[in-house]
């Protein structure tokens, strides 16, 4: 049997909605732990017990003890920046008015004097430059030395560092980003709810002639990274590509002009993430847990990138919801829509330890649901009672029948404990699809 369609749930049955929607908080409210402390307003609530990693320890309660100078409510760019700047790494809140775009301003703004992309395409064409050198090499007055500087201007503009003991909040059903890189580094306890990010588009993209046989554009800004913190709590909000989708790309050099990197990373040591009731869709490199292989990097992440994703709706994705190296991660509840682009979901990478149970996955006619599973590195995964088109499949069964010289092992060693309330996975579509993303809080 193969479930209704996302536009179909959502919009064919609004009345159904409402009413999951009233269960689900009579639900929630006979069992409190599963639910943010109780104050009305979003700045003051804070994780609840044993949802997730992010609870672990000390728990994760952001900014919710902010006295009322440490409270800011923001409709700007600038105003945003300067209120995370404001009071170091004291208590604090900051309440999101409307939508801010960074870049509203246009690519422009950021060009370096003299540069020119046409220069920049007629120099290291294929057929002018070959694929053989990288640009590495280009003195800072060249076309890619040009690039490099226009490069560092939006860097420099559109990446906002979160201090510790911070909460961020949407206010209203339409508050967010475009354009912007949160940049949660080196920090603890953090909270962003109910926010709608439009990821950054790189305005300068580098082409790289040796990567690959054919060379590729290689682009930067991540819409959230989390990179050595500890204790963050991700709810509520819809990151999505927005008036910038890959389709409308357009291809220099035969190869695709890539202008997005992630929408989410926790990387270089992060750990305690929580991750619950986000929407995710319609991008290509989604969620990157863990940035490397080597060794150099492998000692900081050993033992951390522990993070929990639950009754999150990831739609319209091509690859990593997520990828994960490394860490012990916990995936459940979740429903996957898939369209025609669809790669994988979950990928399996060094020394992970993925547990991936009571999902749904909506694939389309002719996506098998081998392609769930991605093995990037022998690890083992545990993967239970998860539904595919409304039919209970053994995902690591039915992805090593069909491909056989990826066989994954089943048993990640570990049992998570830090859950609140586990949905019948059946039910899993409706209740996700009703519940998650941004202005679904106030």
């Amino acid at each position: 049997m193969r479930t209704q369609s996302c536009h179909a749930r959502v919009i064919g049955a609004l009345v159904g909605c409402t009413a999951l929607v009233l269960s689900v908080t009579a639900t929630a409210s006979a069992q409190p732990q599963s639910r943010p402390a109780a104050s009305r307003d979003l700045g003051r609530q804070v994780l609840g017990a044993n949802d997730g990693w992010a609870a672990d320890g000390t728990g994760t309660t952001g900014g919710s003890a902010a006295d009322a100078a440490h409270v800011y409510t923001v409709t700007t760019w600038a105003e945003f920046k300067a209120a995370l700047a404001a009071g170091g790494s004291a208590p604090k809140i900051v309440k999101v008015k409307g939508v801010i775009d960074a870049v509203a301003e246009g690519c422009d703004a950021f060009a370096a004097p003299g540069y020119d992309f046409d220069a920049y395409l007629a120099k290291y064409s294929p057929k002018a430059w070959g694929l053989d050198t990288d640009l590495s090499a280009e003195p800072d007055d060249s076309p890619e030395g040009l690039r490099r500087a226009s490069a560092a201007a939006q860097d420099q503009a559109i990446k906002a560092n979160v201090p510790a003991n911070t909460t961020i909040v949407g206010v209203g059903r339409n508050a967010g980003f475009k354009g912007v890189s949160l940049q949660i580094k080196a920090v603890d306890n953090v909270i962003v709810r109910n926010l709608a990010f439009e990821s950054p588009i790189d305005c300068f993209p580098q082409w790289d002639p040796t990567d690959g046989t054919k060379g590729n554009w290689n682009s930067e800004y991540d819409t959230a990274v989390v990179y050595g913190s500890t204790h963050v709590w991700l709810d509520h909000n819809t990151f999505s590509d927005g008036s910038h989708p890959d389709s409308a790309a357009p291809t220099y050099f035969g190869m695709l002009y890539q202008q997005h990197d992630g929408e989410l990373d926790i990387v270089r040591g992060a750990d305690l993430v929580t991750a619950s009731w986000n929407v995710f869709s319609d991008h290509d490199k989604t969620i990157l847990i863990g940035n490397s292989d080597s060794e150099s990097t492998a000692a900081g992440d050993r033992g951390h990138l522990r993070a929990t994703f639950h009754h999150n709706l990831f739609s319209g994705l091509v690859e990593r919801a997520p990828r994960v190296r490394f860490g012990q991660v916990d995936s459940y509840n979740n429903h996957f829509v898939a369209n025609g682009d669809y790669s994988y979901s979950f990928g399996i990478g060094k020394e992970s330890r993925l547990v991936a149970e009571h999902n749904a996955f909506t694939l389309p006619q002719g996506i098998s649901a081998a392609k769930v599973l991605k093995r990037w590195n022998v690890s083992p995964l545990t993967a239970a009672d998860n539904y595919v088109n409304g039919v209970k499949t053994d995902l690591i069964a039915v992805h090593n029948a069909e491909i056989p010289a990826e066989t994954l092992q089943s048993g990640a060693g570990w049992t998570p404990t830090l859950r609140t309330r586990v949905d019948p996975t059946t039910a899993v579509p409706r209740i996700v699809d009703c519940g998650a993303g941004a202005g679904r809080l106030g």
